[in-house]
């Protein structure tokens, strides 16, 4: 939404930045607490005085990577790269039998592990015949993908999961003053500019889970900051998965508070701002009053700006039921890919490690092949190159040209619905090779 359009964008920016820093909204009565970001801010706040002015830089410098991205959109680009999102999850527990799995126990399985991965991807990839798809004509599939790493940092093999006792029952996301993110961090914790670190405990104070926002580095002027060694997304156990394990919850059995706070780790804020009718900085989420925290999926409305408009109660982003969230907006995708881009430890991160395999000799796929709606491209090689991409027709000319600076191998999305049916070819160079493949479109 953009409630706030008529104020002056720093202004707005301050209200986006002190994230309830005057207020913490109450909790819904009967409900958990669906969410802790507001409160996580706070205390991060308190601790660094400098990070209000960080976020506001990489606010900023999302906004001039969402101009140049809606620039580039209107030229004849092959497509966007799919970011590949390592994850390691550290389950942190009081069971000192050691015994993994089960109703109430913290000590969850790899099988709800694997089933939260799934559901991400199927969130953030929009995929048909899942919860995760929609018909929306705002739905985006934001071209985001995760997978629980393969190396550890040391180099060695590892299937993306820690398991760690703690003689602590439960963790505190706030209480007045401070919370456990620091006391998580140090049982465990991998590079958060390499990977997305997961912890999933027991909290206390009927909280679902909360994450932590990016922001700016390396600002003239201002102190280097410690944030990223709890930077990433803390879960409780009984919601972390898909109907499955620990998970009985009736209402929040899908696995869409990973889905949501995975979303502010990657820059969203919640659809009404954080305030009465306030900016998400996504136009295309309408203005809402508050959360919409529901026991079921019936509609509400809010009247921002002297109109009564619907709210987007099926957005991730909100606090409605699992069963009711299925959507994230094309302007959330770019907010969130641009977060990717401008904030260094999000941009890194993507860049760290090898998601597809290696070859010695460049390699190219596309598929499905034949297609008529889009095909994935995927280009394989050593280590780390600049590459072009160009799409030609049957007689030779490049109808569509993309050069990508500095990537590992990458998936890249090739939407053709606007081409004409025939053979196409798909030509990707680097400095020193070439590699083609034929694509047919029906």
């Amino acid at each position: 939404m953009n409630g706030l359009k008529n104020k002056p964008l720093l202004a707005a920016v301050g209200l986006w930045l002190s994230l309830g820093l005057g207020e913490v909204r109450a909790q819904t009565p009967g409900l958990p607490q669906r969410c802790g970001i507001d409160q996580r801010e706070i205390i991060l706040q308190q601790r660094d005085p400098q990070r209000l002015a960080r976020r506001q830089k990489l606010n900023e410098q999302i906004q001039e990577v969402i101009s140049r991205q809606k620039k580039e959109a209107q030229t004849a680009r092959v497509g966007e790269v799919i970011y590949r999102i390592p994850v390691v999850v550290h389950v942190v527990h009081n069971n000192s039998s050691g015994f993994i799995g089960g109703a109430n126990n913290p000590n969850i399985s790899d099988e709800q592990i694997a089933s939260q991965i799934q559901v991400l991807n199927e969130d953030y990839r929009r995929l048909p015949k899942t919860r995760g798809f929609n018909t929306n004509p705002i739905g985006a599939d934001t071209g985001i993908e995760f997978f629980l790493a393969r190396v550890d940092p040391d180099g060695f093999q590892t299937n993306g999961i820690t398991r760690h006792y703690s003689e602590k029952s439960t963790f505190n996301v706030y209480d007045g003053t401070s919370g456990d993110d620091v006391a998580l961090s140090q049982i465990a914790y991998w590079p958060s500019d390499k990977y997305l670190n997961i912890w999933v405990t027991s909290l206390r104070n009927d909280y679902l889970g909360y994450s932590q926002f990016p922001e700016a580095e390396n600002i003239p002027g201002l102190n280097p900051t410690e944030n990223e060694l709890t930077d990433g997304v803390i879960i409780d156990y009984r919601y972390f998965g898909s109907d499955i394990g620990a998970v009985t919850s009736s209402i929040y059995r899908y696995g869409r508070t990973t889905t949501h706070e995975v979303g502010h780790w990657l820059g969203l804020l919640h659809t009404w701002g954080d305030d009465y009718c306030g900016n998400d900085y996504c136009n295309d989420t309408p203005p809402t009053e508050g959360a919409n925290q529901t026991t079921e999926c019936v509609d509400k409305f809010s009247n921002c700006n002297g109109t009564r408009t619907r709210n987007l109660i099926e957005n991730y982003l909100d606090y409605t039921p699992d069963a009711c969230m299925n959507l994230f907006t094309l302007d959330q995708k770019a907010r969130m890919r641009a977060v990717i881009e401008a904030s260094p430890r999000r941009q890194r991160l993507v860049k760290s490690t090898d998601p597809l395999p290696q070859t010695e000799k460049l390699t190219v796929n596309v598929f499905p092949n034949p297609t008529d709606k889009s095909s994935t491209l995927e280009v394989l090689f050593t280590g780390f190159q600049s590459f072009q991409v160009d799409l030609v027709d049957a007689s030779g000319r490049i109808i569509r040209s993309q050069k990508y600076t500095e990537y590992p191998s990458s998936s890249i999305t090739l939407p053709v619905e606007t081409l004409n049916r025939g053979i196409y070819f798909v030509k990707v160079r680097t400095d020193k090779e070439t590699a083609s493949q034929r694509l047919l479109i029906h």
